[in-house]
């Protein structure tokens, strides 16, 4: 792919959220020919595996599980993945944790980048991961930040400003999430449905998100104006826009 080529950039708290929250906005990126990269804070080993524990399998085992998982449901949506390893329950923010996400926004240098809401009640590591991921775009423009090496940056690899889109939390009410962005994932449902079932770890999340997926699609529909001519089967993701649209033209 060109330099020119969009590039999008989801941080994830656990191996399974960029599938659920993100996965028809990865699919659809890669669709059009896009490069997608998703980084994983932790394997979501402790808090969200609970199927591995029970079968009595030692840590180790069940983030080598987890990661395989991860690894194929990115495969499914046509993205590249990552593991930074930080741990979960709780994912503790750090300096070192921030550096590294430094790096990655230098290198993989994101025109758009998706990640969790700063609000979620049921799971201070997805709020965690928000805040590490906000920080880290800020710091990744400025050419007197250091990279986690410490070397210094060039002017070629600091970033931009991309837009940052948080992706719907579990429980959206609880977490105060009003989406002001529907997205049309109908073409891309059938890459995120086959990435959610790469994850059996969580086979209860399965039918959930098939069916949340179909209720936002209505809203899709009904927000799209008279001359769209959207299908009934439409599916949809919800998305708040963080930082405020540039644009010449409203519509």
């Amino acid at each position: 792919m060109s330099e020119t080529t969009p590039s999008l950039l989801v941080v994830s708290a656990h191996a399974g959220d960029f599938v659920w929250r993100a996965g028809g906005a990865i699919a659809a990126a890669t669709l059009r020919g896009e490069r997608a990269t998703v980084v994983c804070l932790s394997y979501g080993e402790r808090g969200e595996s609970a199927s591995q524990w029970l079968a009595g399998k030692p840590l180790d085992e069940i983030k080598q599980i987890r990661r395989a998982e991860a690894t194929a449901a990115a495969a499914a949506l046509g993205a590249d993945i990552e593991f930074l390893d930080l741990g979960d329950y709780p994912l503790r923010e750090s300096p070192e944790a921030v550096a590294q996400l430094v790096d990655v926004y230098r290198r993989v240098q994101p025109t758009v980048v998706l990640t969790h809401p700063l609000l979620d009640p049921y799971n201070g590591d997805h709020p965690a991961a928000a805040r590490m991921a906000l920080e880290a775009r800020i710091l990744a423009q400025a050419i007197g930040v250091a990279n986690a090496d410490g070397s210094m940056p060039t002017a070629e690899t600091i970033i931009g400003a991309p837009p940052v889109f948080f992706f719907e939390p579990h429980q959206s009410e609880q977490s105060d999430f009003k989406p002001n962005v529907l997205l049309d994932i109908t073409a891309a449902f059938p890459r995120k449905r086959a990435a959610m079932e790469c994850l059996p770890a969580q086979t209860h999340m399965w039918e959930y998100y098939a069916q949340l997926a179909v209720r936002r699609g209505v809203q899709v529909r009904r927000n799209a104006g008279p001359n769209l001519g959207l299908p009934h089967d439409t599916m949809g993701e919800a998305y708040v826009r963080y930082l405020p649209q540039v644009t010449d033209v409203l519509a």
